[in-house]
């Protein structure tokens, strides 16, 4: 492969660990720009960049390497996979959504929890319960 890199060059110049570049690779990942030398060492093609740079700005809007790599399939065949982009970061809002309604579940729990908290100064009141504050709470 003209122009290649090595597997400690990319993750020189992506600022990525080598065992990280190798996981992506591994994946299946980087497939499309990686081939291998005679003596079985990585080669990658520059175009990898852009997809590492792609990879690690999904991850950041919270999409899973699972996830990303259903993109990068898309890509991979030509089309346009801006859609099922668009999918997964759809889904991935309604989790957050989710995940916001339970956390202020947990929070209100937490804070009824506290605002009755009773400070308990004898062992013998917590022999048969760890610690009624929390053991008594009904949910």
């Amino acid at each position: 492969m003209l122009n290649s890199f090595t597997i400690g060059n990319v993750a020189k110049q992506s600022n990525l660990p080598v065992k990280t570049v190798r996981y992506y690779a591994d994946l299946g990942l980087l497939s499309p720009h990686l081939s291998r030398d005679n003596n079985g060492y990585r080669l990658f093609s520059p175009a990898v960049f852009q997809r590492l740079n792609f990879i690690r700005r999904s991850q950041s809007l919270g999409l899973t390497l699972k996830e990303i790599k259903q993109i990068l399939v898309v890509y991979d065949q030509q089309q346009i996979p801006c859609s099922v982009a668009k999918q997964l970061l759809t889904d991935k809002l309604e989790e957050i959504e989710s995940k916001i309604n339970e956390l202020k579940m947990l929070k209100d729990e937490l804070n009824g929890i506290l605002s009755s908290w009773q400070e308990i100064k004898n062992f013998e009141n917590v022999k048969d319960n760890i610690c009624p504050n929390i053991a008594n709470i009904n949910h």
